[in-house]
């Protein structure tokens, strides 16, 4: 790495920055090896979680013989275990023969449960002619239930009326009684893994999560339209929409909170037990409400502060939208991101479902029932899916970004923009064929930077309740420092990208050149950039915080969740993700003009024989942009007037 950073001085070699080169090689063919690489490893866990798990198991449950309810276990057969590999396609419910000892008791998969009180072997058989369901073990009929098979364990011998939950079969009586016979059943449901009940939650709302993602992008796409062709109006419709979004999301939150406190004190009113669901429920979303409302309080401020400023971006849009008007088809490489993202984010948490589940089925001696425990291979694969998913994304990400700055510089290096043709198939190309190591570099430079920072995030929560004090402001202040960090690298390494686009450079040598422009010109570019890249963040908030709305609104009336506060979440995350790809298309365009701007202006004097390639407008404004917004930072009154006509 040092080496390709350590070449010749950027003075040398301004003006090889004029115009795409079209005769360039690949660049950074060893990273984009060690990614495909990475891949395959990648490939490797999809395989090995799919031969070793069942993630319908988190959603259905299994009986104690190791099927799983409602699904063909014919080619899953646990040898020497009888009635294992059984098709159980119909039965989606766990019932369990013995309620006042779960752990121990027999477990059978069934199509029904029952809905009223079974008190003798009689009743049983009746209910299992008129409703089709046999609650006895599955080589006994109707025909032979007896007092026998109840005294073995084979036949139930006292049923509750029943009612699903979490695909189980439930008493009714627990939800109003505080019976203390069905302490244990409580116990047995409250034993479940916290994780794989996430993972039910995802598998069970994946359509929902589906859906939202799809709202968020209906945001998103109404977003760059209204800035494209209303801009002087759209600046502050965003910060109202951002508002409006943050207070409605943030409310939203308390609401559901509220709901849920009232249902848990009206339960221990009653002295019913509760389960650890409804308990971390509750606070899940007393934890979101408080941050929420954190945000949005700093969000009013902030946009209090920079209210003055905000006005300014008008014309930086303007700009922007005249990239776009040549280039309109770059509106739309965010939905090719976005359908890219969606396969991946889906790929990615069926194949965690098939790895939480890769389990080893055994027999325990106690009760002569299967039981699965982790394989000892998994603990090692999280970490590999974990890197998978952050290195992936990144790419992805990259990828956008190198193409919408490849096509921006392409356009503004070009005198007669009129005749240009297809720009972005043209940087597309470019992409494939010669920079896809340069894109996974700076993935790898981000992700190398973000596990860290998840890793130091989890040894605090870890931590929260240790008395290390000093060990507790460390992780703290290393975390924030990580974020600082990862934050720059990314706007250097979006900025690297456009270098790459034009000159053809490795990663690390566009790395530099970029980083020199921009510290030559860090006044004019954090002065004019910070502002408009303000803006587009709201727009992410908002559309991030409207989607967050819906879907707390829905996933409520989903009952079979145990904490939809993890889909809420996810949710918040893609529609973020969909947000970030559709409006840092403006961002991109800023970003890369800002950057060809500064090259121009190093390179030419504006004199006829070397004029500016950035339109008069767009001088104009940067100068006089800059010089107002110094004006305002002292504290000065630029005046009405130019406030006009910025």
């Amino acid at each position: 790495m040092c080496g390709c950073c350590c070449g010749k001085d950027s003075a040398e070699d301004k003006a090889d920055l004029t115009n795409p080169i079209k005769n360039r090689g690949c660049t950074d063919i060893i990273v984009l090896i060690v990614f495909v690489l990475f891949w395959a490893g990648m490939i490797y866990i999809a395989a090995f979680s799919i031969t070793h798990g069942d993630a319908w198991r988190l959603v259905y449950g299994h009986d104690s013989f190791g099927n799983t309810c409602d699904e063909d276990n014919r080619g899953r057969k646990i040898e020497n275990v009888s009635f294992s590999g059984m098709n159980m396609e119909g039965r989606g419910f766990v019932f369990i023969l013995n309620i006042l000892d779960p752990l121990n008791s027999m477990k059978l998969c069934v199509n029904k449960c029952p809905g009223r009180d079974l008190n003798t072997t009689s009743d049983l058989a009746i209910f299992a002619v008129t409703d089709g369901s046999s609650l006895c073990r599955y080589d006994y009929n109707y025909t032979e239930y007896s007092d026998y098979l109840v005294k073995k364990g084979f036949c139930p011998g006292k049923v509750f009326a029943s009612e699903p939950l979490l695909n189980r079969c439930v008493p009714k009586q627990i939800f109003s009684t505080a019976d203390a016979i069905f302490s244990k059943f409580f116990d047995f449901l409250n034993s479940s893994d916290i994780f794989h009940k996430v993972l039910h939650d995802l598998m069970t709302g994946w359509r929902e999560m589906l859906i939202l993602c799809f709202v968020a992008l209906g945001f998103g796409a109404l977003m760059v339209l209204l800035i494209r062709f209303l801009a002087s109006f759209i600046v502050w419709f965003i910060i109202v929409i951002a508002i409006i979004g943050s207070l409605a999301g943030t409310v939203g939150l308390w609401w559901t909170y509220m709901d849920k406190k009232r249902f848990i004190d009206d339960k221990e009113e009653d002295n019913i037990p509760l389960l650890n669901v409804d308990i971390d429920s509750e606070q899940a979303f007393l934890i979101y409400s408080i941050i929420a409302t954190v945000l949005t309080v700093i969000l009013l401020l902030v946009i209090l502060v920079m209210r003055k400023r905000i006005s300014l971006t008008v014309t930086l849009f303007h700009e922007a939208g005249k990239c776009l008007a040549d280039v309109p088809i770059l509106l739309l490489q965010p939905l090719w991101t976005f359908v890219i993202l969606v396969f991946f984010f889906v790929y990615w948490i069926i194949i965690l479902a098939f790895l939480a589940t890769a389990e080893i089925a055994s027999v325990d001696k106690t009760t002569g029932f299967v039981k699965y425990t982790e394989h000892e291979r998994v603990s090692y694969l999280w970490w590999y899916h974990l890197i998978g998913l952050i290195w992936t994304s990144e790419f992805i990400i990259a990828c956008q970004q190198l193409v919408v700055s490849g096509t921006v510089a392409t356009w503004y290096f070009t005198r007669e923009k009129k005749s240009l043709s297809c720009t972005i198939c043209k940087s597309t190309k470019l992409l494939i064929f010669h920079h896809l190591g340069s894109v996974a570099f700076g993935a790898f430079v981000i992700t190398m930077v973000k596990l860290p920072r998840w890793i130091l995030m989890y040894m605090q929560k870890k931590m929260k309740g240790s008395q290390n004090t000093c060990a507790q402001y460390t992780l703290k202040c290393c975390i924030c420092c990580l974020w600082c960090l990862e934050k720059c690298l990314k706007y250097l390494n979006q900025n690297a990208y456009t270098v790459v686009a034009i000159q053809g450079s490795n990663f690390c040598s566009s790395a530099k050149k970029a980083f020199m422009t921009l510290v030559s010109n860090a006044l004019r570019v954090a002065a004019i950039n910070s502002v408009g890249d303000f803006v587009l963040f709201l727009g992410k908030i908002g559309v991030t915080a409207a989607t967050a709305a819906v879907g707390i609104f829905w996933f409520k009336t989903k009952e079979e969740l145990n904490y939809y506060a993890i889909p809420v979440l996810l949710v918040c995350v893609f529609a973020y993700f969909i947000a970030h790809c559709f409006l840092s298309t403006y961002e991109m365009v800023i970003d890369a003009l800002l950057l060809c701007f500064c090259h121009d202006t190093d390179i030419n004097d504006g004199s006829p024989e070397r004029r500016y390639y950035a339109s008069v407008s767009l001088q104009k404004y940067i100068e006089d942009g800059s010089n107002k917004i110094s004006a305002i930072s002292k504290g000065e009154d630029p005046g009405e007037g130019e406030a006009a006509r910025l």
